[in-house]
Order: structure tokens, then C-alpha cells, then sequence
């Protein structure tokens, strides 16, 4: 049996979604002046935080406090998100005398928010409110108040949270970034804390890449050694298809890989292991920086046809092997 399909003849107000989106708008634009001397002292208390800045809100303003929490984490400001309502049932041990809490919420009266506001008191730790009124219950016992001011809902009931949360989490990022630019947090440091993400990815360093880890033994040899000694050498190291040759002053030299070796084989037999390393290795070789981004690395590999680089510090001594496959498992190639 055909089923036929059924259209709505619901007309949608789009002069109504536009307008919601200009309100928001407008009062992101009106937000500038809180701004103030208190922005400054909320920045500071974050800043200078020795433990976390701890980020707290119920309904739609927890929700954006989630948020906020997780910008803060993932640019240098170590936070975490508390319920208000998980406080009072364990999670209140999340708290630490040393720590920073900032609340948000707009009438600052919610019975889940004062209970809080005591417990914090009783702890005697900071208090950040991001709230509409000075004179609310949270606005009167915080430390520092961001205070927005009124703002009409942009919902056509004008009661559901959207200019307030939106300015909100503006006012969130605000002193976030704030912190982190006072940080000097590097983009590097950004890469760090987003190992997962397609920008960390992209923004991943040889170091950071290469399976060797730093302090850890290589396959490293003299030229001077024989390539018995070579093997009998780098029997036990973590399996890796190239080995590195130094000089004497411990710069890297050339390297000698699973290919040279069967190479070198096939024309000498046996008598192959008592040749010296210096004159069977590939000099001069191709190396890459331990900060370097991997996908550079990348790079040299295809460009090169080889699937083993060697990663060397500014003085151009070894410390580091990078594999074609370690490039794939990050999924740098692409």
C-alpha cells in the first residue's frame, strides 16, 4: 500500500527567527560594559587561582556553565564543573579551600543556588557571580558580581532562557580568553590539550608523534663499529627499521636501514658483518627537527619515498626516530 506523504500547512514566522537572532545579537553588543573594574578583579582571581576555578549553574544556566567550565580547561585554566544540587549529596568534596567558584544565574534566587552560596561561604572560597541583579541573594554575598543587567527573553513567551544564557556564556568567554591570553598559552600548548581534534591533529609535532619517547635509548650507533656490532647492539631496542650512525661528537651522520642491510647482503654474504657502519650507511641522510609539525614530516616521506626519518635537536644530535606509521596512526596523511 502507497503511503502518501504528508506536508504541513504550518506557516513559519522567519521575520520571527531573524529577530531572535538580531536580539541576541544587540545584547552581546550591550554586554561590552560589564567590562569593568570588577572584570578585572574576576580575571585576576582566575588568573592567580592556585587550585581550579570551579563553575556551577542549574537548568539552562548549568548548561552553560558546562561550557564555560570546558573553555577554561582547555586553555591553560584548570576547572571543572559542580551541580548544585549533586553538592549537597557528596560532590561538595570536589571543593578546595584554594579554588575559585563562579555561579551563574540570572535571578541569583534559585533555592539549589543559595544552599550553595552557604556551603561556599562555609569554606571561606572565593565567589564569582555571573547574574542580572547586584542585589539578589547571590549578587550580595559574591566576591566580585558581573552583573548584565535585564535582559526580554527572545522567546515568544519572553520566559525561556536565551538573550541571558547567550550573554552569559559572552561574558564566560570574555574572561576565559582573558586568562589565556594573559597566560601566554601558545597555540602549541592548545595542540596539547586537544590531541584528538582534527586542529591538533594538523598542529601535532614530530616529537609529539614519533614513537620514541624523550629520555628513552635509541638505535644509535658509531660509524666506527662494524655492523655485527650494530645488531648485536640494537638487538633489544623497540623494533624500528632504520638504525642511526653519529659521529664522533654524537651528530648525526647517515643511517642504515632494514634495506641497506639486504642490500648490503646480497652483494657481500656473510663477510657483510665486518664491514664498518660508516661505509655501508646513507650520508648524507634526511632529519627533521623534534618541533617540526608532523605533518612536515609527512611531507618529507612522500616526497622522498623513505619510511624512516630521523628526529635531531638543534645541534643536529639524534633524539628520536619518526615512522611512516606513526604519521598514519595519528592521521596526520591526508
Amino acid at each position: 500500500m502507497k503511503t502518501e506523504e504528508v506536508h504541513s500547512t504550518v506557516e513559519f514566522d522567519l521575520d520571527y527567527a531573524r529577530s531572535v537572532i538580531r536580539a541576541e545579537a544587540d545584547a552581546i553588543a550591550a554586554m561590552t560594559p560589564i567590562v569593568d573594574e570588577s572584570f578585572v578583579r574576576a580575571v585576576e582571581m582566575i588568573y592567580y587561582c592556585s587550585g581550579s576555578c570551579i563553575v556551577s549553574g542549574i537548568g539552562k544556566a548549568g548548561i552553560i556553565g558546562r561550557k564555560i567550565s570546558a573553555t577554561l580547561a582547555s586553555t591553560g585554566t584548570p576547572s571543572h564543573f559542580l551541580h548544585p544540587a549533586e553538592a549537597v549529596h557528596g560532590d561538595l568534596g570536589r571543593l578546595r579551600q584554594n579554588d575559585v567558584v563562579m555561579v551563574l544565574s540570572y535571578g541569583g534566587e534559585t533555592d539549589e543556588i543559595i544552599r550553595l552560596i552557604n556551603l561556599v561561604k562555609q569554606l571561606q572560597i572565593r565567589l564569582i557571580a555571573i547574574t542580572s541583579d547586584w542585589d539578589s541573594t547571590l549578587g550580595r554575598y559574591s566576591d566580585v558580581v558581573l552583573c548584565m543587567g535585564k535582559v526580554n527573553e527572545a522567546c515568544p513567551l519572553g520566559v525561556a532562557p536565551s538573550v541571558s544564557t547567550t550573554c552569559m556564556l559572552t561574558i564566560g568567554d570574555a574572561l576565559a580568553f582573558t586568562v589565556m591570553k594573559a597566560r601566554k598559552f601558545r597555540v602549541e600548548d592548545y595542540v596539547r590539550f586537544h590531541p584528538g581534534g582534527s586542529l591538533g591533529r594538523q598542529l601535532m609535532t614530530v616529537e609529539q608523534s614519533m614513537m620514541f619517547q624523550p629520555g628513552e635509548k635509541l638505535p644509535i650507533v658509531n660509524a666506527d663499529q662494524t655492523v655485527q656490532a650494530m645488531l648485536t647492539a640494537t638487538r633489544d631496542l623497540k623494533r624500528h627499521g632504520a638504525v642511526m650512525v653519529v659521529d664522533g661528537g654524537g651528530h648525526l651522520a647517515g643511517i642504515v636501514t632494514d634495506g641497506d642491510l639486504r642490500r648490503l647482503l646480497t652483494r657481500h654474504g656473510t663477510a657483510a658483518f665486518e664491514r664498518r657502519v660508516g661505509d655501508v650507511m646513507t650520508a648524507p641522510c634526511k632529519r627533521i627537527r623534534a618541533d617540526a609539525l608532523a605533518s612536515e614530516a609527512t611531507a618529507i616521506f612522500h616526497k622522498y619515498r623513505i619510511d624512516e626519518l630521523p628526529v635531531v635537536d638543534a645541534d643536529d644530535r639524534p633524539v628520536g626516530l619518526i615512522d611512516v606509521q606513526d604519521i598514519v596512526t595519528i592521521k596526520v596523511v591526508g
